[in-house]
């Protein structure tokens, strides 16, 4: 059992908090697009597999953009990307009001995805690096915690305005144009703060911190076998939290077993009890260490993925909803995990390459395609595999943690 660490030292409190609130910003801005799916199937009459684009281009532009994303930041730092970022998010937000078609729609979700990988490709690392490295997987836990606030904030929020009408003809640009202004009015505010840079390695040796920038930083994180085992599992990992997120309306109303309103109320509960294992899970994990919590919660939710597909009426929606509990922490887990070890200018490239695993979203494209050829359950298959592989990721990582440790 670890013992009792500082989570972050007073230097960096101001910083801390003020990058936490962009974790709200870009856990908003993704919930969104699991409400926006089927709005658009009723009001564009669309199948599951063609509103599935939503999610394809949007973590697209994260495929596109997350190595881009991480020689900017390597080069001009961390504020500078996350005003970009901002700025990118913001525009893509308001390009929602001129839009009328599916292709405009999906365009503003691509420009939108661009700036969210700025946000995350600089929020991350950043986070892990604001404190002892003993707790840099419970202070990311406790900054993503911001992230599922954000997620079931967004669901009851935006579902109540689409959803809550009895024409069913709510202006979907209405709630991206308000995020619009609120992003681009956040990015004026991080213009004129300061953000402090951590060196760009602990020995501060510069020839060292100069030898990991741009391509050759890239290939030397990728020559580092844990990282891209972590790389994998985190990939995996969006594949089923993303997916899941994108079809619980479709499954619930598809099943018969609720309306379309009381679904999005449903994924924000299940958004909730997401929210709260993050937040339980960063304290926990000041006790235990961040790999034996990883794969209890791996276990977790496999077995919750096979009694969803078991169609057990009642006990499937519960276990599909407890799974939110067990996944909430993997993503910060897997990421800090992957990178422990990184010299700090190894880790803005190495958060670059990680930061490209939300194009696993793209999963949903095949869940889809799943639920419209066959039954609701068959599609979490897809999930199952990806918690499969985290699963696996988990147990080396503990046992390869107990042989250190012994």
């Amino acid at each position: 059992m670890a013992s009792k660490t500082r989570l972050t030292e007073g230097r960096y409190v101001v910083p801390f908090v003020l990058i936490t609130t962009l974790f709200f910003l870009w856990g908003f801005a993704r919930a969104i697009l699991d409400v926006l799916n089927k709005h658009f199937q009723d009001e564009l009459h669309i199948s599951i597999t063609q509103s599935s684009l939503i999610q394809v281009t949007t973590y697209l532009g994260y495929f596109l953009m997350a190595i881009p994303a991480g020689l900017f930041i390597t080069r001009y730092g961390y504020r500078r990307g996350v005003v970009f970022g901002l700025t990118l998010f913001g525009l893509g937000a308001l390009a929602f009001i001129p839009g009328h078609t599916f292709s405009a729609f999906l365009a503003a979700l691509f420009v939108i995805g661009c700036g969210l990988t700025f946000l995350e490709t600089a929020a991350n690392p950043y986070v892990t690096e604001l404190g002892p490295r003993e707790t840099a997987s419970s202070r990311l836990n406790l900054s993503q915690t911001f992230n599922g606030m954000g997620c079931f904030m967004a669901t009851l929020l935006v579902g109540q305005f689409l959803f809550g009408g009895t024409d069913g003809s709510a202006d979907v640009s209405v709630p991206y144009a308000i995020m619009g202004v609120v992003v681009l009015l956040i990015a004026l505010v991080f213009t004129r703060v300061q953000l402090p840079e951590i060196a760009s390695d602990a020995s501060g040796d510069a020839a060292s911190a100069k030898s990991t920038r741009g391509l050759s930083g890239l290939r030397m994180v990728l020559a580092n076998r844990w990282f891209v085992f972590g790389l994998l599992a985190l990939l995996c990992y969006e594949v089923a939290e993303i997916s899941i997120n994108s079809y619980f309306v479709n499954f619930v109303t598809g099943t018969g077993w609720m309306s379309k309103l009381d679904a999005s109320r449903v994924v924000s509960l299940a958004l909730v009890i997401f929210m709260v294992g993050r937040f339980v899970g960063s304290w926990v994990m000041r006790y235990v260490r961040a790999e034996v919590m990883l794969l209890g919660c791996a276990i977790g939710t496999v077995l919750c993925m096979v009694l969803t597909m078991l169609n057990l009426g009642t006990l499937s929606l519960v276990a599909l909803i407890a799974n939110y509990l067990f996944e909430a922490i993997m993503f910060p887990t897997i990421f800090s995990l992957a990178v422990s070890g990184l010299g700090a200018a190894q880790k803005k490239s190495a958060a670059s390459l990680l930061m490209m695993t939300p194009i696993g979203g793209c999963g949903f494209l095949l869940m889809g395609y799943l639920a419209d050829t066959t039954n609701p359950f068959v599609p979490f298959l897809i999930p199952l595999a990806g918690f499969a592989v985290v699963l696996a990721y988990a147990y080396v990582a503990a046992r390869k943690t107990s042989k250190t440790t012994d």
